[in-house]
């Protein structure tokens, strides 16, 4: 089962991923995306408000960069929480356009045929102005093409936005993704 939670920053869609994934009722393995920053104060404080929020017996992986071949590494009985999909497309920005759709494709195929619950956290970026600058337009561009094409595939899509959650699978209907 692939489970989408997207909204804008702090809408509460982390702690809404979270409640599912407590409500799985299985192992719960927590897969971080963010790379600790000693030098970014703000950063390391929200990293350790995540930290504290989770349950004690949950697993947590760290994996910035080789998100597919962590979830291949995932058993059956246990729920995947990836915590955030725009945090690990941060981390791989530079890759050049090919190499991109080459780790997407990968990511998407992977998705289609894991036998786990993996429950996504994926920032909402496209709703404000246009970037001024290159690197934030292919950062918002990438992610939210990512996010459609999770979106296309995930059994159940949440929009969590002014701490209210929306299940868009219930309240929509999926436009093909092309």
């Amino acid at each position: 089962m692939i489970i989408l939670v997207t909204g804008p920053a702090r809408s509460g869609k982390s702690e809404w991923a979270e409640r599912l994934a407590q409500q799985s009722g299985q192992s719960v393995v927590y897969l971080a995306t963010a790379q600790t920053d000693p030098m970014d104060q703000e950063w390391q404080t929200r990293i350790i408000q995540h930290q504290q929020r989770r349950p004690e017996h949950w697993q947590t992986w760290a994996e910035p960069i080789s998100l597919a071949d962590r979830l291949r590494q995932l058993s059956p009985e246990q729920c995947c929480l990836v915590d955030s999909l725009g945090t690990w497309l941060a981390n791989l920005l530079e890759q050049n356009e090919s190499t991109w759709q080459t780790t997407v494709a990968e990511l998407l195929q992977l998705l289609q045929t894991l036998p786990i619950t993996v429950i996504f956290v994926s920032e909402e970026t496209g709703w404000g102005v246009v970037p001024a600058y290159p690197v934030g337009r292919l950062f918002r561009d990438r992610l939210g093409s990512l996010t459609r094409q999770i979106a296309t595939i995930a059994d159940v899509t949440y929009l969590v936005t002014g701490g209210h959650v929306l299940n868009l699978s219930q309240l929509g209907q999926k436009l093909d993704f092309h």
